[in-house]
Formats: structure tokens, C-alpha cells, sequence
């Protein structure tokens, strides 16, 4: 029985790629700042484990306590929506602490043992929204893109060691809290001369029909795919508004 490894299991996406794992009877263990056992279903599969990815010493823990792994899903992260003349150097640098440096700290620590047994499978959550840009998410999509980036030039270091590495790209998800939690973290509010824009935007969101999202699901089956099928493409996208962006980006390549 495999075992998986997912950060960021609070809530979104992470809890409900857990639940997915378990009911396929993977080992599953679930980290989260401040670990929660009713979240998730009773089960021998399952654990629990705290993990603060921007603190090294929580991260050694985790990965010590996790033992042998045979994937490793970096799905933590923080979201902000602001103009960057709103935004403090302070917030800047905690997306990326979370964001990039979490998913970088995670995976250069399981590396050892996926690179001794000659196995392994990294999967990356990052966004649609570095495939077409968005107002108001420039910090946000930075901190994503340079997953991206790490995430296809790690592959082929790995290439070597029969290790894996993919990158998962979801769309906009009503159904989760990000839009909610990024919010919330304008503290200050946007700035004045961006007011018209960010009502712009939020209306534009609030407009969007349902076959232009993206649901959870669809974010569980792309990890999923990355997880087991050794044949799937390196950027993976999660969503039907997703995958179109995908595909417009490809069409437009070929050009």
C-alpha cells in the first residue's frame, strides 16, 4: 500500500485530496498548522501531523515522523488579492515564504529518500492564473510561476533517479476559501487609484458561470493522474476554465 503526503489539509483542496487518497486505501498523512482529527474519516490509514512549512524544524519533524513516502503533494499556500502599491514588503515576502519557499523546503527534504530508493512522486499546486494574468494577483501569480519554473527544471534533475515531478494547475474554485482568505489579507484595503479596477474585477468574478470554474474535484483526479500515471504531462490543469487557458496558451505557442 503507497503512501501519500499532503500539506495544507485544513481545508480546500488538500482535505479533499486526503479524502480521495483514503478512499482508494492509500496511507494517507495529512499535515496542517494546527492539526485537526475530526476533519477527516477514523481510519488505521491515516495521520495526522502538524507542519508549518516556513519553519525548518517543523518541517525535519514532520518528515521524520512521516517515515517512508512514495508521494509528496505541496498544496499549502496562502492567497492575497491586492494592488502592489498596497502591499507591504512584509506581505510580499509571507506569500513567498509559503507559497514558494514552503513547496521548495518540502520537497528538498524528502529528496533523499526518494532519490536513494529510485522512486518517488512530487506533485505541485500551483494556478491558472500563471498561464493568463489577472489584476490585482501580481504577487500572488509570482509566487505560483515560480513554482512552475522550479517544478519542470527539478524534473529534470530527477530524471536520473526515476523520480517524478509534476505541477497541478487549478482554476478559480468558488466552492473553496480562497477568494475569501485573500481578502482578508488587504488589511488596508486597495488603494484609491485602483478602486474602479478591483470593483471591476470582483464583479467580473461574481459574473462567471458555472462551466467556467473549477470545482474540487477536479483538482483531486489531476493529483490523482500526476500520482500514478507515469505517462502524464508535467503541467497538469485542474478545471474547465483551467484547461481552456491551457489549451489557448498551447494554440498560441504553435503560432
Amino acid at each position: 500500500m503507497k503512501t501519500i503526503l499532503i500539506t495544507g489539509c485544513s481545508s480546500g483542496f488538500g482535505l479533499d485530496t486526503a479524502r480521495h487518497f483514503l478512499d482508494r486505501e492509500w496511507n494517507v498523512i495529512a499535515t496542517m498548522r494546527t492539526p485537526r482529527e475530526d476533519l477527516l474519516p477514523r481510519s488505521a490509514h491515516l495521520r495526522v501531523l502538524a507542519l508549518d512549512v516556513t519553519d525548518p524544524e517543523s518541517i525535519r519533524h514532520a518528515v521524520d515522523a512521516a517515515g517512508p513516502i512514495d508521494v509528496l503533494v505541496n498544496n499549502a499556500g496562502i492567497g492575497v488579492l491586492n494592488a502592489l502599491e498596497g502591499m507591504s514588503m512584509e506581505a510580499v515576502r509571507e506569500i513567498f515564504e509559503t507559497n514558494t519557499f514552503g513547496t521548495i523546503a518540502m520537497t528538498q527534504a524528502v529528496l533523499p529518500q526518494f532519490r536513494e530508493r529510485r522512486a518517488g512522486v512530487i506533485v505541485n499546486v500551483t494556478s491558472s492564473v500563471t498561464l493568463k494574468g489577472l489584476p490585482l494577483l501580481s504577487v500572488y501569480t509570482a509566487s505560483k510561476a515560480a513554482v512552475n519554473a522550479f517544478t519542470e527544471t527539478l524534473a529534470l534533475e530527477l530524471q536520473q533517479f526515476n523520480v517524478r515531478v509534476n505541477v497541478v494547475l487549478p482554476g478559480r474554485a468558488p466552492e473553496t476559501r480562497f477568494g475569501e482568505n485573500a481578502r482578508a489579507r488587504m488589511k488596508a484595503g486597495v488603494p484609491e487609484p485602483y478602486a474602479e479596477l478591483a470593483q471591476r474585477f470582483f464583479a467580473g468574478m461574481e459574473q462567471s458561470t458555472e462551466g467556467e470554474i473549477t470545482y474540487s474535484i477536479d483538482v483531486t483526479e489531476a493529483i490523482w493522474r500526476a500520482a500514478n500515471d507515469p505517462s502524464s504531462p508535467i503541467r497538469i490543469a485542474a478545471g474547465a476554465d483551467a484547461l481552456a487557458l491551457m489549451n489557448n496558451a498551447s494554440n498560441n505557442a504553435s503560432i
